[in-house]
């Protein structure tokens, strides 16, 4: 049976009206409203979106941007967005960018009409203009202003595990493989981890950064890996770019993880229930996605949100790299 604002008040042991404040955005006692929320997500709670919409001035729908849909990483973090979004009364409207930075400058225009509450965005794009203070904005892997809101994996850290698992096995030649955007983001961070962990080893690092949007990338790829053939541990800015390094290295005859080691980025999995592709530092999808619409649901409520949120990232050890020197 479906549940009912009583059940709710009954289950948090406050009133129907408190639960009413609660949903409608009425401010409330933060112990109040966590009490309000819990029995929400436990009862799976839906409140009436048609009159709720008419009292909140709001649409109840959170648009989500994202770069494309065709990434595996983008479709399980759209995945937990709605899911979370959906436990607390919400829709998710879904906005295939295709790097289209006037398709965002779009969906941006439709919070200002009110025609969604707010944006969660994964945007590689030139709408920093369009961006502002007072829109109900939270950026992934991104960092617009101090005054934007914005939740990522920690992506240095990333970066020093991947070269401090590659030394811990033995790699003693290491190279970076990535791309440079001409916006500031996030990814760079994995880089410099990286780096930093091997210079304080002392070990040399050749590093390969392709201009974005990267053209032609095999014919970059391959006189690199072909000039330099005593590189034997890669890190690869992502899971993606990994496995084109895995298919240029195939040409010249090098196979991992017995002629050269490699590690990527992000934690791709063709579906829920098989493993990494790779060797890969593993962003932790479900709980970004939580922090986000958490971040979200406090500015249009609005509480105090966070500015800054870092999620700690991990290695999964695939059939790419070799086990530890003992």
């Amino acid at each position: 049976m479906k549940a009912t604002m009583k059940d709710v008040a009954a289950l948090a042991e406050v009133g129907v009206g408190t639960v009413s404040r609660v949903i409608n955005g009425v401010k409330v006692k933060d112990k109040t409203y966590e009490k309000v929320m819990r029995a929400i997500e436990e009862l799976d709670y839906k409140p009436d979106e048609y009159a709720r919409g008419l009292k909140t001035n709001r649409s109840n729908t959170i648009a989500l941007i994202l770069p494309t849909i065709w990434h595996p990483f983008f479709a399980e973090f759209a995945y937990h967005i709605e899911e979370r979004l959906s436990r607390k009364g919400y829709r998710l409207f879904l906005c295939n960018a295709d790097g289209s930075a006037e398709k965002e400058n779009e969906y941006i225009e439709m919070v200002k009409q009110s025609k969604v509450d707010g944006i969660i965005g994964i945007t590689y794009s030139d709408i920093d203009k369009y961006i502002s203070s007072d829109l109900p904005f939270v950026s992934i892997d991104r960092h617009f202003s101090e005054q934007i809101s914005y939740v990522t994996a920690d992506n240095y850290l990333g970066g020093q595990i991947a070269a401090q698992e590659l030394i811990d096995r033995g790699c003693r030649n290491l190279c970076y493989i990535g791309g440079v955007s001409p916006f500031p983001n996030e990814t760079n961070n994995r880089k410099a981890g990286y780096y930093n962990v091997c210079k304080e080893n002392g070990i040399p690092v050749k590093v390969l950064d392709m201009v974005e949007p990267i053209q032609e990338l095999e014919q970059q790829l391959e006189p690199f890996l072909k000039n330099n053939p005593e590189i034997d541990g890669i890190f690869s800015v992502n899971d993606f770019m990994a496995l084109d390094v895995i298919g240029v290295m195939k040409k010249l005859g090098r196979k991992a993880p017995d002629d050269y080691q490699i590690i990527g980025f992000d934690g791709v999995k063709l579906s829920k229930e098989r493993d990494y592709l790779i060797s890969t530092i593993v962003q932790p999808i479900e709980e970004m996605a939580r922090a986000s619409v958490d971040t979200m649901m406090a500015m249009i409520l609005k509480k105090e949100e966070p500015k800054r949120v870092v999620i700690p990232v991990s290695f999964y050890q695939g059939e790419t790299t070799k086990e530890k020197n003992r």
